[in-house]
């Protein structure tokens, strides 16, 4: 025994609390029964924790060697674990481990140097801080293995023999961290340049492409609008387009060689760019297309993959796939820096993968800055005014510009049919407003006009990452919002970097987030649902705005994570979350605004991934669902459900709550089990009476 471990403090955990501190922390890999995280950074683990391994390092004879550390959540013990070829070696072997059993500090001793079939790692950026040397390589093979698929179904891969089992089926093996094809056998005759098959990567859709549904609800495409599919592939995107009274027309190099490259206001580059094999070849399609757009371009690229990839081979900067066609997977950001300089621009993200370009700037700035504009109700009607009511038709065009602008109009921004009726009957536009404020709360109106106001300041501070525009390069109703809202455009600029001096202060983030009336209140962080970002303080939404900006929204995202000790963004994939009482996590993507660097994970449902409770303080009360939500969570509440959600994180241990308190659901409500004993319900019912007449009177 160390002579020192008399000496250390009892420092114990309980198990759940260890648990919930693990899972809390921004670095380490959690998984369901333990967390592992690399021994340089333990000194940025929650001081708790650190207290608790120093306890079992104590018991650690000093000439053992240490590459990860295991916390383990089913029983107190550390384990520390060797992987001698962590830093080389892309998936290394498990060299020893040595178990500490607390308190009395029982040492288990294993050594695996001679089996054939050791435990191997993956994913080795999860257990180190992002600043570790290698952390952006070991990333980077992780995001192409996720794309291939190569790491579903975790439990066949653990070992040695199970992952190259996993490799030899996609016909892959890695080299200094990356994904390459294996060599050919001596006797083998040198590989020739796959005739690869560009054609076959196109899809028959049978509806329009997301890129240009985007397109369309955005606004981009006017009534006399014209659109050219730059490798329309088999023109879907065309015909309906021209179904819906567009003038629209394709080209493509297999499928459509015949039809010749047109000009166009629109033009669409829709996920050619990552089945091209040669680079040359492929900026010569982006800029031929920019060249073609006489408005706007539309680019999209994969920058993840849906279809996991089989029998696929490394080639060039892609992979060939089992049709013989060439893909290269973009990063979101990768993708971006791409076309900027290629076309010497600042494209808009508006989705994963998905970007346009703006010939006149400023249409581009009018587009971000609608981008960022909040929901605004109109004031309701509190008093009956005989003058207003009588002209009620006259003032709601009124009405509905100043709920859209925050400000009246200027007179050449109302239609003559809207103008002339106002000043027959009020004489000036203010008048006539001066009647609505008779009928309404003058200070409905102010809040939207202060709403307004916010707007253009999270879009103004969020501009100054990229070029600002000049004053002249807005649209003359963003001038005139401007000039209305704060004076001066010099005025508006100045309060939107102070507001973006602010992210720069974590504590002031994590304020408001504690503040929030809205969302649900974690440890560290703000969880909100998509639908709600846009009634968030201004500063938060400026926060969120820092990602969604560079990187763009995902479109599938329900829940955005606003982490409160780490300037990051998680954007959370709930597919089920409208359907399901608690829905399962699938997928994460995490952006550091620092670098901007994302992380994705995915959560295989097979895997005991984590499930979302009390859904309903995420949305607003507006939203489809909210009563059925919050009637759920009371109920659950009462039944003593919801009493330590750390316990409830994931499926098992929901399962395992529900089975202790002989529940279950049907749909969005609760009920006893079927085989539940009547006298247990009996107790259970005893026990749920009393603790409501605690909470009433306490």
């Amino acid at each position: 025994m160390n002579p020192s471990c008399s000496a250390a403090p009892l420092t114990m955990l309980s198990l759940h609390q260890l648990a919930t501190l693990c899972r809390q922390s921004p670095i380490g890999k959690c998984l369901p029964g333990a967390f592992y995280i690399h021994h340089t950074a333990l000194s940025q683990l929650d001081p708790q924790l650190q207290a608790y391994e120093a306890l079992a390092r104590s018991w650690l004879s000093n000439d053992v060697s240490i590459t990860l550390v295991k916390f383990h959540f089913e029983k107190p013990a550390l384990s520390y674990l060797f992987y001698p070829d962590f830093d080389s070696m892309a998936h290394p072997a498990l060299a020893a481990s040595v178990q500490i059993v607390l308190p009395n500090g029982r040492t288990d001793y294993r050594s695996y140097c001679n089996r054939a079939n050791p435990p191997v790692l993956h994913r080795k950026e999860t257990f180190v801080a992002p600043d570790y040397p290698g952390y952006e390589i070991f990333a980077r093979l992780t995001h192409q293995q996720v794309a291939l698929g190569l790491l579903e179904n975790s439990r066949t891969i653990g070992t040695r023999l199970g992952w190259q089992n996993r490799l030899q089926a996609h016909n892959l093996m890695i080299v200094d961290h990356r994904l390459a094809c294996p060599l050919e056998q001596p006797s083998s005759p040198p590989q020739a340049v796959p005739n690869i098959e560009r054609h076959r990567a196109a899809i028959v859709r049978n509806s329009l492409s997301k890129p240009v549904r985007l397109a369309l609800e955005a606004g981009l495409f006017s009534p006399e609008a014209t659109f050219f599919d730059y490798g329309c592939g088999h023109g879907g995107d065309v015909s309906r387009l021209h179904r819906q009274g567009y003038a629209s027309a394709g080209w493509d190099p297999y499928y459509q060689p015949q039809i010749p490259l047109t000009q166009a206001d629109i033009v669409n580059l829709g996920y050619v760019l990552n089945v091209i094999e040669d680079a040359a070849e492929r900026r010569e399609a982006l800029v031929r297309a920019w060249e073609l757009s006489q408005q706007a371009l539309i680019v999209s690229a994969q920058v993840l993959i849906c279809d996991r990839a089989q029998n696929t081979h490394a080639y060039g900067d892609g992979i060939i796939t089992r049709r013989n066609t060439f893909q290269k997977y973009y990063e979101q950001e990768e993708l971006k820096a791409y076309i900027d300089q290629v076309l010497g621009v600042d494209s808009i993200p508006v989705a994963l993968g998905i970007y346009f370009i703006f010939r006149d700037e400023a249409q581009a700035e009018n587009f971000r800055a609608s981008r960022f504009r909040s929901r605004a109700a109109m004031p309701r009607v509190r008093l009956s005014i005989r003058r207003f009511e009588d002209c009620r038709e006259r003032l709601q065009p009124l009405m509905d510009f100043y709920t859209d602008r925050g400000r009246l109009p200027k007179v050449d921004e109302l239609s003559p049919e809207t103008l002339r009726p106002l000043q027959v009957e009020f004489g000036t536009i203010r008048r006539a407003f001066g009647v609505i404020l008779k009928a309404t709360d003058g200070g409905e109106w102010d809040a939207i006009a202060d709403r307004r106001r916010q707007d253009l300041m999270v879009y103004l501070a969020l501009s100054h990452f990229g070029r600002r525009p000049k004053f002249r390069d807005l649209s003359p109703p963003v001038q005139q919002d401007v000039k209305a809202l704060f004076g001066s455009y010099q005025q508006a600029c100045t309060a939107a970097d102070l507001m973006l001096m602010s992210l720069g202060r974590m504590e002031i983030i994590e304020e408001r987030c504690r503040q929030s009336s809205l969302g649900q209140q974690r440890p560290n962080s703000l969880w909100v649902h998509v639908s709600a970002l846009d009634q968030l303080d201004p500063l938060l939404r400026l926060y969120e705005g820092c990602a969604s900006r560079t990187i763009g929204r995902p479109e599938e995202a329900a829940v955005v994570k606003f982490h409160t000790s780490t300037p990051k963004i998680t954007y959370l994939f709930f597919p089920t979350f409208d359907t399901e009482p608690h829905p399962a996590l699938h997928t994460s993507m995490q952006i550091g605004l620092r670098d901007l660097r994302v992380r994705y994970r995915d959560y295989d449902p097979a895997d005991n991934p984590p499930l979302l409770h009390q859904k309903e303080q995420m949305i607003t009360p507006d939203y489809a669902g909210y009563g059925k939500f919050a009637k759920l969570s009371q109920q659950e509440r009462n039944w003593g459900l919801l009493d330590d959600l750390s316990a409830i994180y994931d499926r098992q241990g929901w399962e395992e709550c529900l089975e202790a308190h002989c529940a279950e659901l049907k749909g969005h409500r609760i009920v006893w089990r079927k085989d539940t004993n009547p006298y247990q319900i009996k107790l259970l019912q005893t026990a749920r009476r009393q603790r409501s007449i605690a909470s009433e009177t306490g």
